[in-house]
């Protein structure tokens, strides 16, 4: 009987292996995709997915991000709360699928005040910095965009982003113009450091006042 009882487990073991090798593809592994969030609006805000709060260190506030967070590609419901609320501020149907990064940009309290842009970084930028230039200031019409001496971005439009370009590591004075407009916007200088990737995006309103100020915005992309 001890025999039998051995060789019953064997088969048993047997038929197990050989179920869990003919259907090697049966646990398919879920499909991320890396998104950044980046709020250019006024409001400090919170970022759910399907219900679930995602940026859980820290709500993200107004010129700031959250970069790099793994979610499902797909179709997929982002939703924004306005921090300290229970209610939907608005949500985001999107489908992601593609195996690279992304980011979304918040510029306004609904959902036509947002939008997406695929992020095709640079990594080969030694001894440089590369940058890139996202619009996501709803009034401001078309803008002239330039980044020290030997990098610009011209008429610009909301909602649009520039490809990443290398420029020179070190101090670099950033200016904003309105397409058509000797007068800067917004003169500034921002250090960028070398074989990092950043993304400048011009927020607020043109006659926006504290937070909501016309201003330009800096992520840290890699």
């Amino acid at each position: 009987m001890r025999i039998k009882y051995f060789v019953l487990l064997f088969i048993v073991a047997l038929a197990a292996l050989s179920s869990c090798k003919n259907n090697d593809n049966f646990f398919v592994p879920a499909v991320t995709i890396d998104i950044t969030v980046v709020n250019a609006s006024a409001n400090t805000l919170n970022f759910y997915l399907n219900g679930t709060r995602q940026n859980n260190s820290s709500s993200i506030f107004p010129a700031g991000s959250v970069t790099h967070l793994a979610v499902p590609a797909g179709a997929q419901n982002y939703q924004f709360k306005i921090a300290g609320s229970a209610d939907v501020l608005f949500s985001v149907p999107l489908t992601l699928t593609k195996k690279i990064a992304n980011s979304l940009y918040i510029c306004g309290e609904t959902a036509d005040k947002a939008f997406n842009t695929v992020d095709t970084l640079l990594t080969d930028t030694v001894p440089f910095a590369a940058v890139r230039f996202v619009h996501a200031a709803p009034d401001a019409g078309s803008l002239n965009v330039f980044v020290g001496d030997t990098v610009n971005f011209k008429n610009r439009t909301f909602k649009s982003s520039t490809v990443f370009l290398p420029v020179g590591s070190g101090q670099k004075r950033v200016r904003i113009f309105q397409t058509g407009s000797a007068t800067a916007k917004v003169d500034t200088i921002i250090t960028m450091q070398p074989r990092r990737t950043y993304t400048l995006f011009a927020k607020g309103l043109l006659n926006g006042k504290g937070v909501s100020v016309f201003d330009v915005g800096i992520v840290l992309n890699l």
